[in-house]
């Protein structure tokens, strides 16, 4: 096999999960060159077939008796303001801001409103644009840490004078500010405080070592020159949604990782299944760091992409790729616990007429011995979803002689074993007590307000290989969609607390917001809802051209955590670094300031339970 991983006709390899696919890429702006069908076919297949009758009677309402949340606050309008607001009976504090220390005895570097920060500043500060977050207690709900996701960057922003001029220096800090935050968080004096310093604070970026694990570990795909045996990646970034397991670590996601890469050669046909091109998306970190160089260093390709693994509570642990999850643009990996301690995590991959994933570990977890946990996600099966026109599903295996290349084109593997093509799966999450399990398509040609899917395993176990499924809710503005209460579009990001309350954050593109159908919708939002009415409710909207993702609650759910994503941004993605604040000003509302990524701890003005 060449350097490149080209082929898939090795020995052992994809050829006996792989079926020849058409390299004609029939629809723009999407790289799903099978023709396997999409979901809107199947959609309607099922619609026309009557399934929705019966499929009603296999899930009526899914909720188990005192799962059914009591949803009493205030509803709010939408709102274009460049403001964030929440229900009269709430209170929203600016939390964690890009560019506020993390508080790591190494240094704590103030923010500098000019964005004129060092690359070694930014490594000791919260990165940009925060997306999926997770608290993990240290004394139940008044001490823990809470981790998160940076996902990208603006350079408009991180400069002073954007990407008018370029440098290694530039390119270090861009690579500092994306990856992972690990902060501590007390409620003390009634409210809550970030503990600095702490021992437990760090970041994880772009440059942190992490090490491979899993089939792909040693692999001939991800063998490097600076890394012969292919076990060991230099960095993580571009984490969209999270994940968790139940002994305590976190699990961030690596989505849209091919868009640091450039290959100015020949673009393979694998290397196109992931969207790689000749500029990606002028990030210019090649120009500086020579293995985002795919011509140059074709592997270093192969080492993104994966969910990697991090253990908060211990600051000197490396971050592990646990390769058995798969390769893909990666949305968050959700946790479903069976009855036997059996394990599933819920994965969508984020493109137009990509894939939900599921990934099933070999053996249940142990409860009462963490260290026995440490390597179960190295071992299991990987399944990619079938979504059939009556209503039913099935977990489809991809698995091969060859499990290692199996994992690097997992893409690849789904398009041969018949997978389903979806409407942009974001983040998928399973309910804690019914296990009913909740997916987000935010939109796709033809379906530009995108809808939530809702599915159940067959005989309630997280590890079976067939499912019953339906259409939750098809989102939109009044009169195009099929919102109970109050309308949204774009459904991004999913929780779904303890008390059975699905949350949901939407993503309505800045090219959208305000425009045309969605004019009425406001800026983005987050609703509340309960699964067994379908009752939406407008809990918190954004300032302007923000994204609203990320949303963890404290275990007695009277505390939330919610992540406002780029306020401000702009239709090309990049500020103008003459003019950052052209579309918000949002938090600091500073005269020579900057719009800023942030967390924001909510909570009712009683101190009462969060949705009430």
């Amino acid at each position: 096999m060449g350097a490149g991983g080209e082929s898939l006709g090795s020995a052992g390899g994809l050829n006996n999960i792989i079926r020849p696919v058409s390299r004609n890429l029939h629809l723009p702006g999407h790289c799903n060159p099978s023709r396997n069908p999409t979901f809107s076919e199947v959609r309607r297949a099922f619609l026309k077939a009557g399934a929705g009758s019966a499929l009603a009677a296999a899930l009526p309402g899914c909720a188990a008796p005192g799962t059914s949340p009591v949803l009493s606050f205030t509803p709010i309008a939408p709102s274009s303001e460049d403001l964030l607001r929440v229900p009269p009976e709430y209170e929203a504090r600016v939390f964690y801001r890009w560019g506020d220390p993390v508080g790591s005895p190494a240094g704590m570097p103030q923010f500098r409103p000019d964005a004129s920060n060092s690359a070694a500043e930014q490594a000791l500060q919260a990165g940009m644009h925060h997306d999926g977050m997770h608290y993990f207690p240290i004394d139940g709900s008044r001490h823990g840490l809470l981790v998160m996701n940076h996902e990208y960057l603006d350079e408009g922003l991180l400069f002073p004078d954007g990407m008018r001029t370029w440098s290694a220096e530039k390119v270090a800090k861009a690579q500092n500010s994306v990856g992972v935050s690990v902060i501590e968080v007390a409620f003390r004096a009634g409210e809550w405080q970030i503990v600095r310093p702490s021992r437990n604070a760090r970041r994880i970026t772009a440059q942190t070592p992490c090490r491979i694990s899993g089939p792909a570990a040693g692999h001939a795909l991800m063998r490097t020159a600076a890394n012969p045996d292919g076990r060991l990646a230099l960095g993580t970034y571009n984490g969209c949604a999270h994940g968790w397991t139940p002994w305590g670590t976190y699990l961030t996601c690596e989505e849209n990782w091919h868009l640091q890469f450039v290959n100015g050669g020949t673009i393979t046909q694998d290397q196109r299944r992931y969207r790689l091109s000749a500029r990606g998306r002028g990030y210019r970190w090649h120009e500086h760091d020579e293995r985002f160089d795919a011509a140059s260093h074709p592997n270093e390709f192969h080492r993104f992409g994966w969910v990697v693994e991090i253990d908060p509570f211990d600051p000197q642990s490396v971050p592990v790729k646990r390769t058995a999850l798969g390769r893909f643009m990666h949305e968050g990996a959700a946790c479903a616990v069976g009855a036997d301690r059996r394990l599933a995590f819920y994965m969508g991959d984020d493109e137009a007429f990509e894939y939900v994933y599921k990934f099933v570990p070999a053996r249940p977890y142990d409860p009462a011995v963490r260290e026995k946990n440490r390597d179960l996600l190295d071992e299991g099966v990987l399944y990619v979803a079938r979504f059939n026109a009556d209503g039913s599903g099935d977990w489809l295996p991809l698995t091969g002689r060859d499990q290692g290349e199996v994992v690097v084109k997992t893409r690849q593997a789904a398009d041969a074993a018949g997978a389903t093509k979806m409407d942009r799966p974001e983040w998928v999450v399973p309910h804690p007590v019914t296990r009913e399990v909740f997916a987000a398509l935010t939109n796709n040609k033809g379906n530009p307000f995108g809808h939530i899917v809702r599915w159940r395993e067959e005989g309630g176990d997280v590890a079976a290989t067939k499912f019953r499924w339906e259409v939750f809710v098809r989102a939109g503005p009044e009169g195009k969609g099929g919102v109970k209460g109050d309308a949204f579009a774009c459904p991004d990001g999913l929780w779904i607390d303890s008390m059975g309350t699905l949350w949901v954050q939407t993503d309505v593109s800045p090219t959208a917001l305000g425009r045309g159908d969605f004019a009425s919708l406001g800026n983005n939002q987050m609703l509340a809802v309960d699964p067994a009415t379908g009752v939406f409710r407008r809990f918190l909207t954004g300032p302007r051209g923000c994204e609203i993702t990320g949303f963890h609650t404290t275990p007695d759910n009277r505390s939330a955590f919610v992540n406002i994503q780029h306020p401000g941004e702009t239709p090309g993605d990049r500020s103008n670094p003459d003019n950052p604040r052209a579309f918000s000003n949002w938090p600091d509302y500073a005269p020579n300031g900057r719009p800023r990524s942030a967390t924001v701890v909510i909570r009712r003005k009683d101190g009462g339970i969060i949705g009430t």
